[in-house]
């Protein structure tokens, strides 16, 4: 699969970097979803299969940590990438130990991100 044949879920509380990482994404013919919060995330997953999903640790109400927890769960095959800050970077290496496929510090460097969505294509089963 290559990076321009997947989808994207965008899961972050900032509207702003949504809406920058989204239409960066789209340039390079990536399809995107972007949602506010985890529960969103949640609900839109149980309607549109993506391939990777790109979570904020933090975020108000039901955080990073516990959205990937339940991803996971129902969506295994899903590979996701954790966007954290600094101060947030125990929890994002933690994340990996729950699933998580890596890691990003905020803000994202968009040509590391299309590296890393490439290398979770890669791993994802060939239907």
């Amino acid at each position: 699969m290559t990076t321009e044949s997947m989808t994207v879920l965008l899961v972050d509380d900032e509207p702003d970097f949504l809406s920058v990482v989204a239409r960066r994404l789209e340039r390079r013919e990536m399809k995107v979803h972007s949602v506010g919060s985890g529960e969103e995330a949640l609900a839109l997953l149980e309607t549109h299969p993506v391939d990777a999903v790109v979570l904020d640790v933090k975020m108000p109400g039901m955080d990073g940590i516990e959205t990937l927890k339940r991803i996971k769960a129902a969506h295994p095959e899903v590979e996701v990438i954790m966007l954290t800050g600094h101060a947030d970077l125990e929890v994002a290496i933690s994340g990996m130990a729950l699933g998580a496929f890596d890691y990003l510090l905020k803000p994202a460097d968009i040509d590391e991100l299309m590296f890393k969505l490439r290398d979770a294509s890669r791993t994802r089963p060939r239907v």
